[in-house]
């Protein structure tokens, strides 16, 4: 019994000598059990912690994500390897309230996106200086997009992981680039108004909920790793800093507004096909 005191303290002490030592037979085998297990699970995950987020992207096997084969992971990093349309997680679909957290990097001139509610909600994912949409601060890494552009472009290099963060609650959207708070937009503001409006003209509805998380695909290169989500509790408070979002030059906005009515206009078209083909 000398040694209870150091293992009382030293669980892997205490691990090494059940298994070599007769000793500690005088023990409860319950406590002994208890401690054991307790210890392997700090050694399997040391970074483990009860923080309310559940791990989306892990190993080698895209559990609980549908796709059509054009999507990879290995050691925990998602990759698109070929055409094939989006990678969708099913496992379950996203709280109407929740916290988003995942890192992303982009090949030259990648374009992606993460749409983490239903009707046009997307964080962009960029190359912000190898792609036309960088240079619409709307249409920019990290913006909501084509409705709310970053405060700053806080991207790394092409090549980097960035970290990116997805906060809504509410009525409050927010999007984080490499720790940095870049968007804060309550869109029953009416200050926000005519942000609501170009993104109602594309076809959202920011009262919308109840998607399934779904990476985009482009066509080009892009990774992901450690996406991971969490239900926010209504009592959970959030940070209420605003930011203001970076100025658009007027030829931008002309620009903008062009694009905006081709959008418009497609949509209006591929809705009469599918008409046509319903009668």
């Amino acid at each position: 019994m000398l040694f209870v005191p150091s293992l009382l303290q030293h669980c892997r002490f205490f691990r090494v000598l059940k298994f070599g030592s007769s000793a500690l037979l005088c023990l409860s085998l319950s406590w002994c059990f208890s401690v054991v297990l307790a210890d392997e699970v700090t050694l399997v995950r040391p970074d483990c912690r009860d923080d309310g987020f559940v791990p989306l992207s892990q190993g080698d096997q895209l559990a609980h994500w549908n796709h059509n084969g054009n999507w990879e992971i290995n050691s925990g990093v998602i990759y698109r390897q070929d055409k094939g349309g989006a990678l969708v997680y099913v496992g379950s679909k996203v709280p109407d309230d929740f916290d988003l957290r995942f890192e992303w990097k982009v090949g030259k001139g990648s374009n992606s996106g993460i749409y983490y509610r239903p009707t046009q909600y997307e964080y962009q994912i960029l190359d912000n200086a190898g792609h036309a949409d960088g240079q619409n601060p709307r249409t920019s890494a990290a913006s909501l997009y084509f409705c709310v552009q970053p405060s700053k472009d806080m991207t790394k290099p092409v090549g980097e992981w960035n970290t990116g963060r997805v906060v809504c609650k509410g009525t409050i959207i927010q999007h984080w680039l490499n720790g940095e708070k870049v968007i804060h937009l309550d869109y029953r503001d009416p200050k926000w108004a005519s942000n609501v409006d170009m993104l109602r003209q594309r076809g959202g509805n920011l009262e919308t909920r109840g998607a399934n998380l779904s990476l985009q695909d482009h066509g080009n290169p892009v990774w992901y790793r450690n996406i991971r989500l969490k239900k926010l509790k209504e009592s959970e408070p959030i940070d209420m800093n605003e930011v203001t979002p970076a100025g658009i030059p007027a030829s931008v906005l002309q620009a903008e507004k062009k694009k905006l009515a081709g959008i418009i206009q497609r949509r209006e078209m591929s809705k009469q096909s599918q008409d046509q083909n319903k009668q």
